[in-house]
């Protein structure tokens, strides 16, 4: 069974930061390209970052980029999202996602990835 677990979110304040972690198990992870997504209360899940199979053509949400960074690391099968400059509207329970297809570059559309985690709640206090 396949398992994305994200940890790292919390209460921060406007201008913190926060890093958020992904740790995959029985999947070939090496081979996914891997996302972030968050969702906002009363709305949809919205794409965050991806960041493709070797862990380079990282692509980003335009509300996050520059602020935000995706990176991974293969050998110990997790995925990160460095979140700096934090917003009041950056609050939202973020999720970790795996691509459904094999060496791609990363997707942003939800329909793309076929595994979740349980989601992080990440709140920003102004």
């Amino acid at each position: 069974q396949v398992r994305l677990v994200e940890s790292g979110g919390g209460l921060v304040q406007a201008g913190d930061s926060l890093r958020l972690s992904c740790v995959a198990s029985n999947l070939y992870f090496t081979s996914r390209a891997m996302g972030w997504f968050r969702q906002m209360p009363g709305k949809e899940r919205e794409f965050v970052a991806a960041i493709s199979w070797w862990g380079d053509h990282p692509t980003y949400a335009d509300s996050v980029k520059g602020r935000f960074t995706i990176s991974r690391d293969n050998n110990k099968r997790a995925l990160y999202l460095q979140m700096n400059s934090l917003k009041p509207e950056d609050t939202a329970v973020y999720y970790c996602a795996a691509d459904s297809r094999e060496y791609t570059l990363p997707a942003r559309e939800k329909g793309e990835f076929d595994y979740w985690g349980q989601g992080t709640q990440v709140t920003v206090s102004s």
